[in-house]
């Protein structure tokens, strides 16, 4: 691989050339993702696919677009991104999605899944309006497909019927040999331009013949069709005006490249049916494929994942009280966007199957048939991760909040997630929830807490989320099922200097900058928050008139977030002398990376805090002051 110039010398290469690079780029797959985690069996499934890709079209005159971005390692490796691999997922390193500002060969940013179509079809009509020259290729898979985007999307390319290739990567159907077998040969010969063009001409031929011509054009047309619904495996893409091709091996490099081709010269919207095996070439992914489609890390020789956290997880927590819940409670039913292993609903599917709904990558769906579970009398709990529910806006506002309904959401990976970077990051939930009426906006300060919120979001008559972060909790004990005082806040120390006022995660920040001001003789109080909305009014106010500052502490943007919310509150209040410090993440895309790192570099640390309060300021990103 070093020895190329990728990837343009892929043009060249020989068949068995090819295929020796792709062992390469297996082994440095696993070594990599091994030691910085990330997205390892959808990558090992799609090694030859991106391959044979890569050697057909020519990118970045081409246009190749990827879904999702799960599975675009391998693209990146191929063009220009071999020697900083190593780099992958960690900070200032390569994103472990497709991401423009890092190399013209990432033509869209992506990390939500279903996109690739409608994006590439808008690049279609680009070209052709611009009398431009160039293809454009849509890599989706299966799991995207589900997504009601992809549909919309293909709808409307068959409408318009412009040159497009959409590459569906099918990692899941298993087709028998016979029907596959069957299948390959009518895609070879409905590829063939000279069938195509002989088939035209005897339509044309049969048209001049009087009086029988059309009748006989219409019968043609309907055995046809008949025969094609009997014997094609692609029939619904032909409907939406698709040209349909394969079954096809994904890990044939020549089948692959010869489809492509043909796909190339073909006319108007191609549907490329690719079979492939996830996690192909490592026998622990291709045994596991839903373990390893995203890890942490893990040993090479065994295959054995970096060992789990000592202190129970919020996804572990929540999943064990919606069982304890819906053991409880029969009105309780779980929906999940295609994520039940890791929104923790596992245990509540096999407890409860006939109360389980997994409603694939349709986040919008998910929330109206939770709307209409809830109008039913039911009590669903929508869970799902705080940057997916920003794709079902329209439908939480109305949907759920207009009609007033008992929706329960479980916000996971809330605040900063890690590595997976901006695309996955779940900043902005309190801004874009707090200002739907009726909404009940909650944040744990600990697991036990979360225990505590979910019992107490049972009991309000309205909608609910409830937003927790990332990874294993405080490692607090479990105090039971209490519930909590709606709109009341959680005094947690006293003191006359300052008061801290912190939401979700950061009241364990706060708490610690308090022990290290205390040490230095200055006493501050220290506020869990709990609520976003409603918010505790009277104890921001009675602490705002008797300290001389007020920081607020949101693992979130700034902008509508829990700090701009508690400056509202006191300028309706009319309370001017207290100074106040928002300390949270600035108006723009964070950047992937260890969550301890990014909140040192934008200033979410107990020292931070200690310099802002001793008035010792420091200039740091993520800082605004009032």
């Amino acid at each position: 691989m070093d020895k190329l110039q990728l990837p343009d010398d892929l043009h060249r290469l020989s068949l068995r050339e090819l295929q020796e690079l792709a062992g390469q780029i297996r082994e440095l797959l696993i070594n990599t993702v091994s030691r910085t985690g990330g997205h390892l069996a959808p990558n090992l499934g799609v090694v030859e696919m991106t391959l044979a890709l890569h050697a057909v079209f020519k990118s970045p005159r081409d246009k190749i677009i990827w879904d999702v971005g799960h599975q675009a390692y391998v693209h990146k490796i191929l063009t220009g991104r071999l020697k900083n691999f190593s780099t992958l997922r960690q900070l200032g390193g390569i994103s472990g999605f497709p991401k423009p500002e890092e190399s013209a060969h990432d033509i869209f940013a992506t990390g939500h899944s279903s996109t690739s179509i409608s994006a590439a079809l808008g690049l279609a009509k680009a070209r052709d309006l611009s009398n431009e020259d160039y293809k454009v290729v849509a890599v989706i898979g299966d799991g995207s497909m589900t997504g009601g985007l992809a549909f919309e999307a293909l709808n409307n390319a068959g409408h318009l019927g412009t040159d497009l290739i959409v590459v569906l990567n099918d990692n899941e159907m298993s087709i028998a040999p016979n029907v596959g077998a069957l299948s390959g040969y009518l895609s070879r010969i409905r590829v063939n331009p000279a069938v195509n063009k002989l088939k035209e001409e005897m339509e044309q031929l049969i048209q001049r013949i009087p009086k029988f011509g059309e009748a006989t054009v219409r019968y043609l047309d309907r055995l046809k069709d008949s025969l094609k619904y009997l014997v094609i495996p692609g029939i619904l893409f032909e409907e939406l005006g698709f040209s349909y091709f394969g079954p096809v091996d994904g890990h044939n490099i020549k089948q692959m490249m010869n489809i492509f081709r043909a796909a190339a010269a073909h006319k108007g919207p191609v549907l490329i049916h690719v079979l492939t095996k996830k996690g192909k070439g490592y026998p622990p992914a291709e045994e596991n494929p839903q373990e390893f489609h995203g890890v942490s890390g893990f040993e090479v020789e065994t295959g054995r994942l970096k060992s789990r956290p000592g202190s129970p997880t919020y996804t572990q927590v929540f999943g064990e009280t919606l069982l304890e819940m819906g053991r409880q409670d029969r009105r309780i039913v779980a929906i999940t966007a295609a994520m039940p292993e890791g929104t923790g609903l596992l245990d509540f599917a096999h407890a409860f199957p006939e109360r389980f709904f997994d409603v694939g990558i349709a986040e919008q769906h998910a929330v109206t048939m939770a709307a209409g579970l809830a109008k039913g009398g039911k009590r669903p709990v929508v869970a799902v991760y705080s940057t997916f529910l920003q794709r079902a806006y329209d439908q939480i506002l109305h949907d759920v909040c207009l009609q007033k309904l008992p929706v329960i959401f479980a916000l996971d990976r809330a605040g900063v997630v890690g590595e997976d970077g901006p695309t996955h990051h779940g900043l902005f939930d309190l801004a874009y929830l707090r200002m739907m009426p009726g909404m009940t906006v909650m944040a744990p300060k600990d697991e036990d807490e979360l225990r505590r919120m979910l019992y107490t979001a049972l009991e309000i008559e309205g909608p609910v989320a409830i937003r927790y972060p990332r990874g294993e909790g405080q490692g607090v004990g479990m105090t039971g099922a209490g519930r909590l005082p709606v709109g009341r806040a959680e005094v947690l120390y006293q003191g006359e200097f300052a008061a801290l006022l912190a939401i979700g995660p950061m009241v364990a920040v706060a708490e610690q900058a308090a022990r290290l001001l205390r040490q230095a003789g200055i006493s501050c109080t220290v506020i869990n928050a709990r609520f976003v909305k409603p918010l505790d009014q009277e104890t921001i106010l009675y602490w705002a008139r008797r300290v001389p500052q007020l920081i607020t502490v949101e693992d979130h943007v700034l902008a509508g977030g829990f700090g701009s919310a508690v400056t509202e509150l006191l300028s309706d209040a009319g309370v001017r002398k207290v100074k106040v410090t928002r300390l949270g993440f600035p108006d723009s895309f964070i950047e992937g990376g260890p969550v301890s790192q990014l909140y040192e570099l934008y200033g979410l640390t107990a020292e931070r805090i200690c310099q802002i309060v001793a008035n010792q300021p420091i200039p740091v990103a993520g800082v605004n002051s009032k």
